[in-house]
């Protein structure tokens, strides 16, 4: 049985609970201890938290000044429900003390809404609307932490990982697009102690599963406003729907738009200049016009600079295939991977997020020992002469079948050995 995702058990001291978390919060931070009675999930949170290198004292920083959020949260998809997120959750809020957050599924505050001394003290925190929340900006905290695990968590106190949003309870419930699944933000309560109770955390559970059964979200002209998608996974030059509009983009612009993809906090113009050329001396002017060009064909909505980031959610194949595979839906995860990332491209970054995503999809098709996910990996263009997986085949196989796999792996094998040694197959072979 799992544990609860509650944070202050029942009959619990909050007082007492403060105390004893800030010390095991204190024993983090500073030699990376874990001590009872941290949750297992703040613990993983922490450590995602320090391998990203953030500050137990940072402070939040504005991603969308005010014209950019109004244009960007005007055609978000979760516009369509905040009548329903205030009906369900202002009431609430607002009796007492609280407030009302929905952030996108990058972590970045779209409302903040509520009783207006508690909107004065969010504000001095800079928990305010155009502010990113996510784990990697401010650490654990309830909207950051259900984005980046797709679960509903609550905080409790110094379960958050910044020191300056100790005195705060919060609770979040990510909310997904029930047409295609894909991730569209959170929806959070933010006050006191009193949110540390079960109740909350079920009930703004409740409210995001209300958000995803309501029609505003299933209109077709919500289509125009839904997070952009990029496609790259079998192919060399990547198709976008941006807008509603479907464009395939030419190889370098593919590779940037995969490279932002997969880092939506950004790359500054040196980080995307490496990643893109193996030519280290290629600078990041380069990169400025290339980034020029592709807002010229109409690229994405809103590209932001400083660092490069689209202000916009989007979603790419490759994010899906690999969030499938940490839940260990392997077959989820193939049925969505129709080849390597972008197969034809050299660019470094790409070549290595290539190589890590098909390595993690070959080692968990390994894992599973299932005879027909290995059958339709060593059955694909990049699997046929995966002498490994053919040997997982072959000890998962009825024993009338086994000499075929067997053979075959003999073959491979010794083509291997004969072979002069070369530096590894890049993943697009």
């Amino acid at each position: 049985m799992r544990e609860p995702s509650v944070a202050l058990p029942g009959g619990a001291d909050p007082a007492e609970r403060t105390r004893v978390l800030r010390r095991a919060h204190d024993a983090f931070t500073s030699d990376g201890r874990v001590e009872p009675p941290v949750r297992s999930v703040i613990a993983n949170s922490w450590r995602r938290c320090a391998r990203a290198r953030v500050s137990p004292e940072c402070a939040p920083r504005v991603d969308l000044a005010e014209a950019e959020l109004r244009s960007y949260r005007d055609r978000h998809p979760l516009a369509r429900v905040m009548p329903l997120f205030r009906d369900l959750v202002g009431a609430f809020a607002a009796h007492g003390a609280h407030l009302l957050a929905v952030c996108d599924a990058r972590g970045t505050l779209l409302w903040v809404e509520g009783e207006p001394g508690t909107l004065r003290r969010a504000e001095r925190l800079g928990f305010v609307p155009g502010a990113r929340w996510a784990e990697t900006a401010m650490g654990t905290n309830a909207p950051g932490t259900a984005v980046a695990v797709g679960e509903p968590v609550q905080v409790f106190g110094a379960e958050h990982f910044n020191r300056r949003v100790h005195p705060w309870t919060c609770a979040a419930a990510p909310v997904y697009d029930p047409r295609t699944g894909g991730l569209l933000g959170a929806v959070d309560i933010t006050g006191g102690d009193g949110l540390a109770h079960p109740h909350s955390l079920a009930f703004v559970r409740a409210v995001a599963r209300a958000a995803e059964a309501q029609p505003a979200l299933l209109e077709p002209e919500a289509a125009a406003a839904a997070a952009d998608t990029l496609t790259t996974l079998g192919r060399d030059e990547a198709l976008l729907v941006s807008g509603g509009r479907e464009i395939t983009l030419g190889r370098r612009h593919s590779e940037i738009l995969a490279l932002l993809a997969h880092h939506p906090d950004g790359l500054s113009g040196e980080e995307l200049a490496l990643a893109l050329y193996e030519d280290e001396s290629v600078s990041a002017v380069t990169v400025r016009a290339e980034i020029s060009r592709l807002r010229n064909v109409g690229g994405t909505r809103n590209l932001l600079s400083r660092p490069y980031r689209t202000a916009a959610a989007l979603e790419a194949d490759f994010t899906a295939v690999t969030r499938h595979l940490a839940a260990g839906a392997v077959s989820a995860a193939l049925s969505r991977y129709p080849g390597p990332l972008l197969p034809s491209s050299t660019a470094p970054g790409i070549t290595r997020l290539r190589r890590r995503i098909e390595d993690q999809a070959r080692a968990a098709v390994i894992a599973r020992a299932d005879a027909g996910l290995l059958s339709d990996w060593v059955c694909s263009p990049w699997g046929a002469d995966d002498p490994e997986v053919w040997r997982a085949l072959a000890g998962v196989l009825p024993a009338d079948g086994r000499p075929a796999a067997l053979a075959l792996v003999k073959s491979l094998d010794r083509e291997l050995s004969a072979a002069p040694p070369a530096p590894r197959p890049r993943a697009g072979r």
